[in-house]
């Protein structure tokens, strides 16, 4: 018979409290055990003394008569000073995406790798002619006032102060692009 020093649940839903027992390591967690040596509560503060309540004359006694505690209650003895602190695991493996967030990751690599192929090809003559661009965008900034409909998304107070503005600069603007256009129509 294998005897482990472990937490059995006690308490209501959702109110955990954990017994510290020594059982028989093939009877379930919260059913038959040995002998209760201690007392376990998760919602009381970490600095509290009454979170966990031990007695260490019997959990001294049981592991002399061979009981080994779990990991739980191993860390509970450690800080008592029963048994040397147990390591604290570093388990790499735990935090590592499962199967199938691994196959997401691996295709959008694969895509962004693809991307990247390609977007080389369609950056590099933007990046040779930077001084080209300038003066494009400055033009933009200049035509952008005359292709958008303010009077759609102004109030009605604001409508004729922005139409005063946009019937202006096509007028101007609107011979000089016609122009070509009819004298090809001509040819």
């Amino acid at each position: 018979m294998a005897l482990k020093i472990r937490l059995s649940r006690a308490g209501s839903k959702k109110r955990p409290v954990y017994r510290v027992v020594v059982a028989d390591s093939r009877s379930p967690r919260d059913g038959r055990y040995i002998e209760k040596v201690g007392l376990y509560n998760p919602l009381l503060q970490k600095d509290n003394k009454d979170r966990v309540q031990l007695n260490l004359e019997l959990i001294k006694e049981w592991i002399s008569k061979g009981a080994k505690p779990t990991d739980k209650v191993a860390r509970f003895l450690g800080e008592a000073g029963v048994i040397p602190m147990p390591a604290q695991g570093n388990n790499p493996k735990k935090a590592k995406p499962k199967k199938k967030a691994q196959e997401r990751l691996a295709a959008a690599e694969e895509a962004k790798n693809q991307s990247a192929s390609e977007s080389p090809a369609e950056e590099s003559p933007i990046e040779e002619t930077p001084a080209e661009e300038a003066p494009a965008a400055e033009a933009k900034t200049d035509e952008a006032p005359t292709e958008e409909s303010p009077t759609e998304e102004t109030p009605a107070e604001e409508a004729p102060a922005a139409e005063a503005k946009t019937d202006e600069a096509p007028t101007e603007e609107a011979p000089a692009e016609e122009a070509p256009a009819e004298e090809e129509k001509k040819d």
